[in-house]
């Protein structure tokens, strides 16, 4: 499940031991996030995709058909039962599967840390910003304030400017001391550290303001477009006293970290643990990506934000131990595998968790939360529902869910439940004892007419009558 870089490197490698490998994305074609292809016609702007995320993607993209790996893109997950059964809505309809193994490769999901005004139309992630640059060719705004924390700032600000936008300012949570302790990590990729200095010049040389430890405490709708307001805040995120600023501008990109997705493991009842410098929870996993659930595997960053890098490694060792549980592997074969493979993942790990650690989630900055804010989009439930809430008893998240409806939306608490999870957790003591939202189906939304296909009454079992 997944064919972003994990999935992707999974499916080759599981291929090459022999397995008989599906891959599965609704997407329509492989790359995830990173490398995410333009759609059929459209021709590339220059500047918007660095050339060498065009051509690592092109090159993942070209080895699966050469492989010869069956990729049914546009295809939806919505199920999988305890015996690894998977349900998929596909462009034909309804199809089950019963794999041997499942390997998820989901990816993560972006955290926005709620303020006012954050649900108004033109204030939007900063993943989705870079959906529309590389996959749509276009600017979130002419004039966007670019708000959060970890490289995805550097990297969608100058995207904005490559593509003739403006950038009012690059807004970020963490200080100049928070990057430079992460120098050693960055060492490890100075591919990595060199495209980082270019990006901090490319922005200087456009008079781009960088605000080190601030963060965004409204967004304000004009006739003009917005009002933003940035206030200085300490090493947790919690305003502290200072001169704020007002932007005028017309978009406002906000990112403040990933969120490894879970929904498939929660949904099989894996085991699970938090850690906030690798995302929040995830599954219990050994270094090879097998969980407590047998022949369930997780991979990439959805088992822990390490990037890219390190996720296409992470696959190929989740893939590795497939092979080698299924007997397609010998053991000796494996070792030595196992060996080079955990090597290769070492260094961009390293890497990644350094940005991770950027992105961990802010005590101070979710304390801040107004009680007026909105924190689950989809039910409209406020910061203040959530704190009455605990103040009446709930004690853990889904009872949270079962009183106020927040995590029960079409996006089923992927971007609430990070931050309601914090918020919950102030009342009560821990993200630990207040768990995480209970797994279920179906993953994503879909219709009745998805589900039942083509079924007609005609096609209904009718018992026979019981005798009298």
């Amino acid at each position: 499940m997944g064919a972003g870089p994990a999935g992707a490197r999974a499916a080759l490698r599981a291929k090459a031991s022999g397995l008989s490998v599906v891959l599965v994305d609704e997407n329509n074609d492989a790359g995830g996030q990173v490398w995410r292809p333009l759609p059929d016609g459209f021709g590339r702007l220059p500047g918007i995709v660095a050339p060498v995320e065009a051509r690592d993607g092109d090159a993942l993209r070209h080895e699966l058909r050469q492989a010869g790996v069956l990729c049914l893109f546009g295809h939806k997950v919505w199920n999988v039962g305890s015996n690894l059964r998977t349900d998929v809505i596909s462009p034909e309809g309804s199809v089950s599967w019963l794999p041997s193994a499942l390997l998820v490769a989901t990816g993560t999901t972006e955290r926005v840390i709620p303020f006012a005004g954050w649900t108004a139309p033109g204030v939007m992630g900063l993943a989705a910003a870079t959906i529309l640059l590389k996959s749509q060719n276009m600017l979130p705004g002419r004039r966007t304030l670019v708000v959060g924390c970890g490289p995805l700032l550097l990297a969608v600000a100058n995207g904005i400017l490559k593509a003739g936008g403006e950038v009012a300012a690059v807004i970020d949570l963490a200080s100049r001391m928070d990057w430079l302790r992460t120098l050693s990590a960055l060492k490890a990729r100075p591919d990595l550290l060199w495209q980082g200095m270019r990006w901090q010049a490319n922005l200087r040389l456009a008079g781009v303001p960088m605000l080190y430890r601030h963060g965004i405490e409204s967004v304000v709708t004009t006739q003009a477009g917005f009002d933003a307001r940035i206030r200085p805040v300490d090493a947790s995120g919690a305003p502290v006293d200072g001169a704020g600023r007002v932007f005028s501008v017309d978009a406002v990109t906000v990112g403040h970290g990933l969120v490894p997705g879970t929904d498939v493991t929660r949904l099989l009842r894996a085991r699970h643990y938090y850690s906030a410098d690798i995302g929040g929870w995830v599954a219990e996993s050994d270094e090879m990506g097998r969980t407590s659930v047998p022949g369930l595997f997780v991979a990439g960053d959805g088992a822990g934000v390490a990037g890219a890098a390190a996720a296409g490694a992470h696959g190929e060792l989740a893939a590795l131990a497939c092979a080698h549980d299924l007997g397609r592997v010998s053991q000796k074969q494996y070792a030595l595998e196992r060996t080079g493979l955990l090597a290769k993942r070492r260094q961009p790990a390293r890497f990644g968790r350094a940005m991770a650690g950027l992105m961990a989630l802010r005590e101070g900055a979710v304390a801040a939360i107004k009680p007026e804010t909105v924190v689950c989009r989809c039910e409209d439930v406020t910061r203040a529902e959530i704190d009455a809430a605990a103040q009446e008893g709930a004690c853990d998240l889904n009872q949270l869910k079962a009183w106020t409806r927040c995590g029960m939306g079409p996006c089923q608490g992927r971007t609430c439940g990070d931050v309601a999870g914090a918020l919950l957790a102030l009342n009560i003591g821990s993200r630990e004892s207040v768990g995480y939202f209970t797994g279920r189906a179906p993953l994503r939304p879909v219709s009745l007419a998805e589900v039942a296909g083509q079924y007609t009454y005609a096609d209904i079992p009718i018992p026979k009558a019981a005798p009298l």
